[in-house]
Formats: C-alpha cells, sequence, structure tokens
C-alpha cells in the first residue's frame, strides 16, 4: 500500500471520529474544539489533494474563525441566562 494512500485513509478516520466526537459530546464547548479538528483534518486532505489554496481558506475559516465565532456566541448566550 502507498504511504499515500495510507496517509488519506488516516486522515479521513480523523475526519470520521472527529465529526462523531462533535455529535457525541454533551458539553458545547468540546463539541466545538471537535470541530475545528475536523477543520483542520480537512485541510490536510486538501493539501493531499494538491490544493493549497483550498486548504488555506479551510484551515483560515474551519480551524480559526467558525470555532472563535460560536466561543463568542456561547459566551454571550452563556451571558443572557445568567
Amino acid at each position: 500500500m502507498n504511504n499515500i494512500v495510507l496517509l488519506n485513509i488516516l486522515i479521513l478516520i480523523g475526519i470520521l471520529v472527529s465529526a462523531i466526537l462533535t455529535v457525541y459530546f454533551d458539553d458545547l464547548l468540546s463539541s466545538i474544539v471537535a470541530l475545528g479538528a475536523v477543520g483542520s483534518f480537512v485541510a490536510l486532505e486538501f493539501i493531499l489533494l494538491h490544493a493549497p489554496d483550498v486548504a488555506i481558506a479551510e484551515a483560515a475559516v474551519g480551524v480559526v474563525l467558525q470555532p472563535v465565532i460560536f466561543i463568542v456566541a456561547l459566551n454571550k448566550v452563556r451571558g443572557v441566562r445568567k
């Protein structure tokens, strides 16, 4: 088996495990972190598929911007409840 194929399989398993953990966690902050991990694995897959422009966009949005927006929204919602 080729090393690239093995790496692709490992990244796809990482995507699946992170996505399942995103749904499985009861704590919302843990779900947000797991969703950021999904974005990281997807960005890695885009790098392996020779799409560096899409990988950079996915890393910026899926790993950095999306979790930050979700965490800020979570803090605002928790602040309203108190």
